[in-house]
């Protein structure tokens, strides 16, 4: 396995198709079944590593953010990673850029309300990976599965050369969907976070119920996460997928999902750790 820290990022253009997987590190299973996928279907596999500040808004966690280099590198070299891109923050903005990619309409619900600018940091930092790396496949998770949508159109818009390969939520035995900053959360945290899944799997139950509307759907989703104390909203929705369009509330979620899948998504925090969490309701993304 080889370590890039610098520019320009020399690949092996002659052995093949070229799978990436962005992450911004402190790898879990989540990141290693990324990883898997890539190299079952790539012949040559390329992982970065790169906590990004400008997706990061005034007083969210990018210092805090959980760092491993010793630990990351050490997982990626066993799952069989064949390049590991790890710049520094001065490599990747040697200056201020005076330039950003802004994705708009799937950017302005869900996180995109909550977090403004995130998804201009996300989409500008992409780019520039998808540029040095210049991959033929990059590997997602749909997890944040505003992020795929984000990316599915920048890369639509932008006639980016590069296949997007949303992959499945790898989630622990309990359902909580696996993240970096679950290694945050105190245990009496840890133990209330998976009504969160809990939440979305009720949903994906009742979600077929006649007369079940959008917005009777939403309230059952935030009943059941107020069974936890510690749990404070941030939003749930339900929204078409890809276009993340929300519909009205009283609208039946049979019309609805007879015209294409729905995403019923959350974001929720406990204590000073947000998660987020989904499910796609009707046909697989």
């Amino acid at each position: 396995m080889q370590v890039i820290r610098t520019l320009p990022v020399s690949l092996p253009r002659d052995r093949g198709t070229i799978g990436f997987v962005p992450t911004m590190g402190y790898l879990h299973e989540g990141h290693l079944s990324l990883i898997r996928r890539c190299r079952s279907e790539c012949d040559v596999t390329v992982m970065s590593i790169f906590v990004n500040p400008l997706q990061f808004g005034p007083g969210e966690d990018y210092d805090t953010y959980p760092r491993d280099e010793k630990r990351d590198l050490e997982m990626a070299e066993k799952a069989g990673v064949d390049y590991v891109f790890m710049p520094d923050v001065q490599t990747m903005y040697p200056r201020k850029p005076l330039t950003k990619v802004s994705v708009s309409k799937v950017t302005e619900r869900l996180c995109g309300a909550s977090r403004p600018g995130h998804f201009d940091g996300v989409a500008t930092v992409v780019t520039k990976l998808f540029n040095l790396i210049r991959p033929d496949r990059a590997y997602f998770g749909l997890k944040d599965a505003q992020q795929v949508a984000v990316i599915r159109q920048m890369v639509d818009d932008l006639n980016i050369p590069v296949t997007i390969v949303p992959c499945p939520t790898v989630r622990e035995s309990d359902g909580l969907a696996l993240s970096s900053r679950n290694v945050r959360l105190s245990p009496e945290e840890r133990k209330q976070a998976p009504v969160l899944y809990e939440s979305l799997r009720l949903a994906e139950r009742r979600a077929a119920e006649p007369g079940m509307t959008v917005g009777q759907l939403k309230s059952l989703i935030t009943e059941h996460i107020g069974t936890a104390p510690l749990a404070v909203i941030d939003y749930v929705e339900v929204a078409r997928f890809p276009s993340l369009e929300t519909p009205e509330d009283g609208v039946p979620l049979s019309e609805e999902l007879a015209d294409g899948p729905l995403l019923a998504a959350l974001a929720v925090k406990f204590g000073q750790t947000r998660l987020i969490d989904n499910i796609l309701l009707g046909e697989r993304a």
